[in-house]
């Protein structure tokens, strides 16, 4: 499958060039990106991605930071903390969502549209102005491949390969509008840029990131891999098929919280709930320990070889994470449910046995 990797050849050579620059047009064409964006392969996977816009172009004015689960509130630290430019701070606790319509979208507004760590996504951009003064910076790792973006309300966003399309970790891509790139040329941030963070050079957009002459070496194994998760892409059906297979996929655990009283979905509005990072409650009263109840939970399911990873992210509120990306099979997430039931029922007598 991965034959045709030009492993042991130069990134630089055209053999390199080519693979890169089919991934950014695969990606353009599986995600419907307007021919005028840019579209870049970068350092540091979705993070990176992020970093490199924030740090390139916040500063130039007023910034309003939108945070409603972990990662989110990275990048608020980011920029409070480290650019420390004028910022203001709009924040929602797990399972809720910030409104966008109390936001002035003539600041740099970033956000994540789905939040991975909270299962909360944003439900469409009707909300972000076209007529904008603002950029738009929108983390979109676990959402792109998924769900429907609205490139003309996004000025910048990102994501990585290893989420909806299941590939290798460590490669950002980095998406551009026409007004972001406009930034980029006519501003220079206030403090010093590593290499790379670097998009310009004398003023001018450094054109080559976003045609496949990367900043530094990417892994040509990892690129590949993500050439042939492409074509898997195109073959079952291109971008409508992907978020039907997620939509698919996640409700068959939104069906299975409204057939059991004892769990939840964590989003509070079923038109924001994520059809990838579907996060989940524990809601019975019998549960003495939540964070101790629902680690035993993923743990059995991981010695049973059921369910790996399931457990809540570190920073949210105790419960399960059950990824539902286009990768996943509809049948895998049903037999999970009976697993999820049994697993609930076995760690529940034991707790009551030890009371």
């Amino acid at each position: 499958m991965l034959a045709d990797a030009p492993l042991g050849r130069s990134h630089r050579a055209k053999v390199g060039k080519d693979k890169l620059k089919a991934a950014i047009e695969g990606t353009r064409e599986i995600l419907g990106i307007p021919a005028d964006y840019k579209i870049g392969i970068v350092p540091a996977s979705d993070t990176g991605a992020v970093e490199m816009a924030m740090w390139s172009m916040l500063g130039a004015r007023k910034a309003t930071m939108v945070a409603w689960e972990s990662f989110g509130s990275g990048w608020v630290t980011d920029v409070v903390k480290q650019l420390k430019i004028d910022a203001d701070v709009k924040t929602a606790e797990y399972g809720e969502i910030v409104d966008f319509a109390e936001i002035d979208f003539d600041t740099d507004v970033v956000f994540t549209w789905n939040g991975t760590t909270s299962g909360v996504r944003v439900p469409n951009g009707d909300a972000i102005p076209a007529d904008r003064e603002g950029l738009t910076i929108c983390d979109a790792t676990s959402a792109a491949f998924a769900q429907d973006l609205p490139w003309d309300k996004l000025d910048v966003t990102t994501f990585s390969w290893q989420k909806v399309m299941g590939g290798e970790a460590a490669h950002g891509m980095l998406i551009l509008s026409p007004r972001a790139v406009e930034r980029l040329e006519s501003y220079t941030p206030a403090w010093p840029l590593p290499k790379i963070f670097r998009l310009t050079k004398g003023g001018k957009l450094i054109d080559g990131i976003f045609t496949g002459a990367t900043i530094n070496t990417p892994s040509m194994l990892a690129v590949e891999d993500y050439l042939v998760a492409l074509e898997w892409a195109r073959k079952v059906g291109g971008l409508p098929e992907l978020m039907k297979r997620a939509d698919t996929n996640a409700k068959v655990l939104w069906d299975f919280c409204d057939r059991n009283d004892w769990i939840a979905n964590l989003a509070v509005d079923p038109a924001t709930r994520s059809n990838t990072s579907v996060c989940l409650k524990f809601t019975d009263d019998r549960i003495q320990d939540g964070a101790a109840f629902a680690k035993a939970v993923a743990k059995k399911l991981e010695d049973y070889n059921a369910a790996y990873d399931v457990g809540a992210y570190r920073d949210a509120p105790a419960g399960l994470r059950v990824w539902c990306g286009a990768t996943v099979e509809a049948s895998d997430v049903e037999a999970l449910t009976l697993w999820l039931k049994w697993a609930f029922e076995d760690v529940l007598e034991a707790q009551t046995a030890t009371a």
